[in-house]
């Protein structure tokens, strides 16, 4: 019999057509790049639904780490991938939102390169400082800022990233002079704002709440229309009288563009049902993340509504890499 099947495939290959031949996928682990350094907020979020997406595909969905350019290169290395459903990315906002109006030369075209797949969280970002920084609240810090121009400086996890801009909205909102140091990844830029090598920060709830319930940081201001359920004494920048500094940070899930519909179909169905299990979103809720599964098309008419947002933030700070 297996010599019978055998002669028909490679005398008559037109009675096997290639799909009907082809492994189901996904027929080995898949590979999900968080385009930040292990320990933030992006890894947090990207292990919960990598973890929650193995068990819907039956493969193991392995993280990999890539750093770099504010997020850019990790989705960079996706978008080039094979398109056959094995390397998928967590890109942040800044990554497909900001970066495409930030950068004068961007490696990848977000409409042409990409494939949306769902967006996964979103998370609210907060305003913290250093404890040997002056200011007990905002409106302290921003009367320093102004007394002591560009001595002090602000943190962020690269340069066109949401933290970076969040920081420059602020700047130009309350007319204050600050020097911002960019870091390849939140991570890193945390470490040494703990350490007081930096004075400010604005970053995801989730990687400073161990912090700033340690007394390491004091948190000024949510930079969101609402509180974060884990910091509720933290008011917002709407509260304190600057409506406009809003910079409520998400991320979402993409893979490459020429990637199978009904592969895509599949990722979809297998991140979406991890997000809509108890589990994952508790595990999010934790550090004031909430899950958001949705359809691409929900995904495509969430992300042009950023990039307005902050495509008109970025001409009107006139910043550009």
């Amino acid at each position: 019999m297996k010599r019978l099947l055998l002669s028909l495939l490679l005398f008559f290959p037109f009675m096997f057509p290639m799909p009907a031949l082809a492994q189901a996928y996904p027929s080995k682990p898949v590979r999900l790049i968080v385009p930040f350094p292990a320990g933030g907020p992006a890894d947090i979020f990207g292990r919960g639904l990598a973890q929650g997406m193995s068990e819907s595909l039956g493969q193991p969905v392995i993280v990999e780490n890539v750093g770099g350019v504010g997020g850019v290169l990790g989705v960079d290395r996706a978008a080039k991938a094979s398109p056959d459903g094995y390397t998928l990315a967590l890109n942040s906002a800044s990554t497909v939102s900001i970066a495409p109006y930030s950068l004068s030369k961007m490696p990848y075209d977000v409409k042409k390169d990409l494939a949306l797949i769902t967006v996964v969280v979103r998370v609210p970002e907060v305003l913290a400082v250093h404890p040997s920084l002056p200011a007990k609240d905002l409106a302290q810090l921003i009367a320093y800022a102004k007394a002591n121009p560009g001595k002090v400086n602000f943190g962020s996890a690269g340069a066109g990233s949401i933290t970076h801009l969040a920081g420059e909205l602020l700047k130009a909102e309350a007319k204050i002079d600050m020097v911002h140091i960019p870091y390849k990844g939140a991570a890193p830029a945390v470490t040494d704002l703990v350490g007081g090598q930096v004075q400010m920060g604005i970053f995801d709830v989730p990687i400073l709440l161990g912090h700033i319930r340690a007394g390491k940081l004091k948190a000024l201001a949510i930079t969101s229309a609402k509180r974060a359920q884990t910091l509720p004494d933290v008011p917002t920048t709407a509260e304190l009288g600057y409506p406009n500094v809003t910079s409520d940070n998400w991320y979402g899930l993409v893979a490459p563009a020429a990637t199978p519909a009904d592969v895509r179909k599949r990722i979809h169905a297998a991140a979406t049902a991890a997000l809509r299990s108890p589990a994952l979103i508790e595990q999010y809720a934790k550090v004031s993340g909430v899950a958001s599964p949705g359809t691409p098309e929900d995904y495509a008419a969430f992300l042009a509504g950023e990039q307005t947002k902050w495509s008109r933030v970025v001409t009107a700070i006139g910043f550009k890499e």
